[in-house]
C-alpha cells in the first residue's frame, strides 16, 4: 500500500491499521464491481479506499451531507471549530474533502455525492461490490445505513462498518448493533477484525 498523502495529515479518525484493512478489501472488490462509503468526513477513509480502487481502475462514491454527524456538532466533544462556516450557521466538511481529493490526486476516482445516505440509497439503482458505513451514529441513521445499502451489496461483496465497540464503555452501540444485525441475518460472514472495524462477506446463495 503506497497513499499519495499522509492519512494522519488528514482530519478524520479511522486508526492507520483499519484504513489498510479498508485498502486490502477495497482493492479486492473494486476488480469486480462499484465500491461506495457512507460517512467521508473530510476524507481519510475515501483516501484509502480510493487509491485502491484507482489502482484497480474501479471508483468510489462517496456519500455524505458534509453537515457532520451528532457528535460534531458545537458543544459535542468531536466538534471542530475549523469546519464551521458561520454564513450557513453549519458545519461544512465538503470544502476539506475536496482538498483532500486534489492533493491525493483522486478527483477523477472518489466521485462525492452529497446528501442524505437514506434518501440516496433510496433511489440507488447500481450493485455495489464493497459498501463501508461510517456514517451517523444514533441508532435511526446507523439502521438506515444498513437497511438502505445492503439490498444493493451483490453476493460476495463487502461490507464494513466502523465504531464497532462490544464494550459499551468504549464507544456509542448503534454501529455494533447493525454489525451484530447483520450477523443474526445469515447474509453475511466475518472475515477480518481490525480495532473497531468489522469487516464481513456477503455469502453467495447455494
Amino acid at each position: 500500500m503506497n497513499l499519495p498523502i499522509d492519512p494522519e495529515s488528514i482530519k478524520g479518525f479511522l486508526r492507520e491499521d483499519e484504513g489498510a484493512c479498508l485498502y486490502r478489501h477495497a482493492a479486492e472488490a473494486a476488480c469486480r464491481g462499484v465500491c461506495l462509503e457512507v460517512g467521508t468526513y473530510c476524507g481519510r477513509s475515501a483516501t484509502y479506499i480510493g487509491t485502491a480502487c484507482q489502482a484497480a481502475g474501479g471508483v468510489l462514491f462517496a456519500v455524505d451531507h458534509h453537515r457532520g454527524s451528532e457528535e460534531n456538532q458545537p458543544g459535542w466533544p468531536w466538534h471542530d471549530a475549523e469546519l464551521w462556516d458561520d454564513e450557513a450557521g453549519a458545519l461544512d466538511s465538503l470544502p476539506s474533502l475536496r482538498k483532500t481529493l486534489r492533493r491525493a490526486g483522486l478527483e477523477d476516482t472518489v466521485l462525492p455525492v452529497i446528501g442524505r445516505s437514506s434518501i440516496i440509497s433510496r433511489v440507488w439503482r447500481t450493485p455495489l461490490s464493497f459498501v463501508f458505513i461510517d456514517g451517523g451514529h444514533t441508532m435511526e441513521h446507523a439502521l438506515n445505513d444498513y437497511r438502505g445499502w445492503v439490498p444493493h451489496l451483490i453476493p460476495d461483496g463487502v461490507l464494513a462498518i466502523h465504531d464497532v465497540f462490544p464494550n459499551p464503555a468504549d464507544g456509542g452501540r448503534p454501529p455494533f448493533e447493525i454489525y451484530k444485525l447483520a450477523l443474526r441475518s445469515g447474509l453475511f460472514e466475518e472475515v477480518e477484525a481490525v480495532a473497531s472495524l468489522r469487516v464481513l462477506r456477503r455469502i453467495s446463495p447455494g
